[in-house]
């Protein structure tokens, strides 16, 4: 077997296969990822180089192209003499694990719902294992018996590899425009994501949220067809037979008489209506492997949360500092800027498709944005003459400057969030790198001014008086644009930037 692409998927296929006695022809462009890959134990040969006679199959890791922009070399080849390309979910699949599948997707939301579905079913006392897009890869969950559930995040690129699998439960969230450029239009993305579903007649439960139009025709297509057990979800509106939110309570109506299971306004770790649809989503899935509603109404108060998803990182001074680095495209920064008001936002990245027009409804809210990475040119024009806005360039310029602004001006309750409604390859290997930037600086930052505010009796102000001190600003309309510090550019729009 071949296996293209050594990040963690591709090592934890390349052993597994290995363990199963398949000889392993395994590479990656990046020496680093090789050399690391051969350090723990698998067979490198340049597939660029080598034969592949006698190749059964090419396993692909989820990030190299399979037909957008175009076809990796490699596929190329593949497809050229006719050699099966697939990935890990897929050979996961052919392994027949005992124990049921409960797969997540959708354009957002997905990694807490997958959580909120592993931490619901083991405070329920079911045998768990969660990986996938998230956290452990599949190949390495460790086997269970049949009453256990695999509870697997599934990306539209891990779809497209699949053939076999079949989830148990299959939960679709939402979908809107994203990876166009690996999809080549919204169209194929639609179908990758829909492959979650079986297209063969089976036992599978699809939970499906109902609250935009894509998954609405999704739903209305499934629900045509014969034998399926279909479980709508919304935060909108009230949905027969399915559960939806209603002002933060979470009802089930699965069931004869409707259920109210919990109030979510009460759950500090699922605020907001994006989350109100990953915890109806987490419900019906489990409600779907037939545990009773009120076997885990008490596990919503203990879910922790994740790390990079409106993660509270500090609280300086009045102000609160908010890692939500996992937001990486427009609607998911939606998510997270509907939860606040006086927001001091940093934004940019590599750009997706589409910027962050769609976020205009939330600009009254931002105090001021500050902007970093290749996105921050365009993501300016967007904010001209509407959102107070700097050009920082880069993390660390973004955060001392949103923390300055947000502890001297005089907003009250001030936010500083980082939604950055972009990938993140541009300056960081991945949003989780991007998030721990953030925590680093903003936890080092409210070291600083504690320590310069020792012995003043008042947190941000420090002993010698030349920081932390409130800055008063002339009316909006006369105020000249501030001037910024070297490589930096620093515009006003129709409100105020305090």
């Amino acid at each position: 077997m071949a296996v293209f692409g050594l990040g963690r998927s591709g090592v934890s296929a390349s052993l597994a296969l290995a363990a199963g006695g398949a000889e392993v022809s395994a590479w990656d462009d990046d020496p680093a990822r090789r050399r690391h890959a051969a350090e723990l134990g698998v067979t490198l040969n340049d597939l660029y180089r080598i034969e592949w006679e006698g190749f059964r199959g090419l396993v692909l890791s989820p990030g190299v192209p399979l037909a957008h922009p175009a076809p990796h070399p490699l596929v190329a080849r593949a497809l050229a003499a006719r050699i099966e390309i697939l990935g890990d979910m897929e050979l996961f699949a052919r392994s027949r694990p005992k124990g049921r599948v409960v797969g997540v997707t959708g354009t957002n939301g997905k990694s807490t719902t997958s959580a909120l579905t592993a931490h619901l079913l083991k405070a329920a006392g079911q045998r768990v294992q969660l990986g996938g897009n998230i956290g452990t890869p599949v190949l390495d969950l460790d086997p269970m018996g049949a009453a256990g559930v695999y509870v697997l995040e599934l990306s539209s690129f891990q779809l497209d590899l699949i053939r076999t699998l079949v989830s148990d439960v299959a939960v679709l969230l939402n979908v809107s425009p994203d990876h166009i450029e690996r999809h080549g239009d919204f169209s194929n993305y639609i179908a990758s994501k829909t492959r979650i579903f079986s297209r063969r007649a089976s036992s599978q439960t699809s939970v499906i949220g109902v609250d935009d139009d894509v998954c609405r025709r999704i739903h209305a297509e499934l629900a045509g067809r014969r034998g399926r057990s279909i479980v709508p979800v919304s935060v909108q509106r009230r949905v027969a037979d399915g559960v939806h939110v209603r002002d933060g309570v979470l009802i089930d109506e699965t069931a004869k008489e409707p259920f109210e299971v919990v109030d979510l306004n009460k759950v500090r770790s699922l605020l907001g209506a994006h989350n109100w649809q990953n915890a109806a989503a987490a419900y019906a899935a489990v409600r779907a492997l037939g545990l009773p509603g009120d076997a885990v109404v008490k596990a919503f108060r203990t879910f922790p949360g994740l790390a990079h998803r409106q993660e509270a990182v500090a609280r300086i001074g009045k102000a609160t500092f908010i890692n939500d680095s996992k937001a990486t495209n427009a609607a998911a920064s939606a998510r997270g800027l509907a939860c606040y008001d006086n927001i001091y936002w940093i934004a940019g990245g590599r750009a997706k498709e589409g910027g962050i027009a769609t976020l205009s409804p939330y600009f009254p809210s931002m105090a001021h944005a500050f902007l970093i990475g290749e996105a921050a040119g365009a993501f300016a024009q967007t904010l001209d003459g509407r959102v107070p806005y700097t050009v920082c360039g880069d993390m660390e310029k973004a955060v001392a400057a949103a923390a300055e602004r947000a502890l001297t001006g005089r907003r009250s309750h001030p936010v500083v969030l980082l939604s950055p409604a972009c990938a993140s390859f541009d300056q960081f290997d991945d949003f989780e790198g991007r998030g721990d930037r953030f925590k680093d600086l903003v936890l080092a930052e409210k070291k600083r001014r504690h320590e310069e505010s020792a012995g003043t009796g008042a947190e941000g102000r420090p002993a010698n008086g030349k920081r932390g001190k409130a800055v008063k600003k002339p009316a909006p309309k006369k105020a000249a644009p501030k001037k910024a510090p070297a490589g930096k550019k620093t515009r006003s729009g129709s409100r105020g930037g305090a």
